[in-house]
């Protein structure tokens, strides 16, 4: 099943939707409508009818930040438990009759939220309805099917992360940027956690997260709202209502120095990560509304700085690209840079480039943050910024020919207390964003105190040691 680090920003997924060359076609959006059951579940409906297909998603706000030391990674094993059953469906029956109806699904967990999806023809929505929320409500397994579940997540991790030099030091460079942050901890666990942990701890997290009010179904495709609401009102509508417990904040101190760690690992070329700590977008209202001044500030920084990745590696000849690996002064043979526009922790802007043959990780770094200081001193023209607000708004027209794409964003964007327009609003917010305002938070966010520099040291590769497999029964 897959796990992400973090949620990464919709804007960079369309973009390179956008630049590989696929195209949408312009049309009106469908009407989207939310409504909130009476055990607190929300139900977001938006109908699409170019095609009789229809996506179920599940989507719960609870990841990895929710969890606690020594128990890291059990959201995602609940995750994997989820299609293990409950008094009326057998340990991998889930997907069997999902498929039996012509349907394909799947589930994802991450720093920030868990999500369990179907797409189905639209004439079968009851029937996934029906599954979805039995399991919710009443998943179910023995002891021994968790042990060996466990094994598959053991084995997923050995082959994403410990196998992958680069997955292994972003997990380093998390532990080392954030202190308090539940961030600082991989989604899929420490493996000395996985090694310890207990069929009670996944059941002990399922009772505490999976409630009604902490939960949002989201319908999107050849769907009649009423419809809808009549399934979910006999489906999840009699589930029990329970409290989501308090969430107590866990603030990142603010950093007193510069962070650097070198980390070895097998590997065939050396690599260098910035990450400098930068606020996230926590509203989308205007700068006119109540809003706190430090807060509005902070989300016109955050756009700001979309923006600002978007100029240093929105597209191909990017001032990424071509400063660090064109030309016979190239210093690296990739070079990019990324915003994480919004998540329920702090969130990090990340430089990162691998050297070119005979040259230095610290080459590399100089090359990266010269790009940003130019900025912060000359700023960015005014083409820069037309062509990736051009490129955002086409990239909205292309979200429109997925039923799945539109059902994820609202999902993801419920997760976030966002409103059910956000995307709109967002592109109008950046469509705002002023080359002065890239220019200022060049300059205010990339000193030393916000930064952590990490270095892969390439160590030798073992030769005869084969390349694994994906465990039975791992999900994708």
């Amino acid at each position: 099943m897959p796990l992400f680090l973090s949620r990464p920003s919709s804007l960079f997924f369309f973009l390179a939707c956008l630049l590989s060359g696929v195209t949408g076609h312009t049309q009106t959006p469908p009407q989207v409508e939310q409504f909130t059951l009476t055990n607190g579940l929300t139900v977001i409906v938006k109908p699409d009818r170019r095609a009789p297909t229809a996506v179920h998603m599940l989507w719960v706000r609870v990841g990895s930040l929710d969890e606690v030391d020594g128990t890291t990674g059990v959201a995602h094993v609940l995750e994997h438990m989820m299609f293990k059953g409950t008094p009326t469906v057998k340990p991998g029956e889930f997907s069997r009759r999902v498929a039996a109806l012509g349907g394909r699904e799947n589930a994802f967990t991450t720093k920030d939220y868990t999500g369990f999806y179907q797409q189905i023809p639209a004439s079968r929505l009851e029937d996934v309805m029906k599954l979805e929320a039995d399991r919710f409500a009443h998943n179910q397994w023995a002891d021994e099917e968790f042990a060996k579940e466990l094994e598959v997540v053991k084995e997923e991790r050995r082959l994403r992360t410990e196998d992958n030099p680069h997955a292994l030091m972003h997990e380093a460079i998390n532990a080392t940027v954030f202190v308090a942050s539940p961030y600082r901890r991989p989604v899929v666990g420490w493996m000395s956690d996985l090694q310890a942990m207990t069929p009670g701890d996944v059941r002990d997290f399922y009772r505490r997260w999976y409630v009604p009010a902490n939960a949002a179904v989201v319908v999107a495709g050849d769907v009649d709202v009423a419809q809808v609401r009549r399934l979910a009102e006999k489906y999840y509508g009699v589930l029990p209502a329970r409290a989501v417990p308090v969430r107590k904040p866990r603030e990142e101190p603010v950093q007193v120095g510069i962070r650097r760690m070198d980390f070895k690992a097998a590997a065939e070329q050396a690599y260098v990560s910035l990450a400098f700590k930068v606020p996230g977008l926590r509203s989308l209202s205007g700068p006119s509304a109540g809003l706190q001044e430090s807060t509005r500030e902070g989300d016109s920084d955050a756009l700001a700085l979309t923006v600002l990745a978007a100029v240093l590696d929105g597209y191909s000849g990017a001032r990424l690209d071509r400063a660090l690996t064109q030309g016979e002064h190239r210093v690296a043979d990739s070079a990019g840079a990324s915003n994480g526009l919004w998540g329920r922790g702090p969130q990090l802007f990340t430089l990162d480039g691998v050297p070119a043959q005979g040259k230095t990780a610290a080459q590399v770094e100089l090359a990266l943050r010269e790009q940003v200081a130019r900025i912060a001193r000359e700023g960015v023209t005014e083409a820069e910024l037309t062509r990736v607000k051009t490129q955002w708004v086409a990239s909205e027209v292309y979200k429109l020919d997925s039923v799945f794409n539109q059902a994820r964003e609202l999902g993801s964007n419920w997760v976030q207390g966002l409103p059910l327009d956000a995307d709109e609003q967002l592109i109008a917010r950046l469509r705002a964003v002023t080359a002065d305002q890239v220019k200022a938070v060049a300059a205010k966010y990339f000193g030393d105190d916000q930064l952590t520099v990490a270095v892969l040291l390439p160590q030798p590769l073992d030769k005869t040691r084969k390349p694994r497999t994906p465990p039975v029964g791992a999900r994708h």
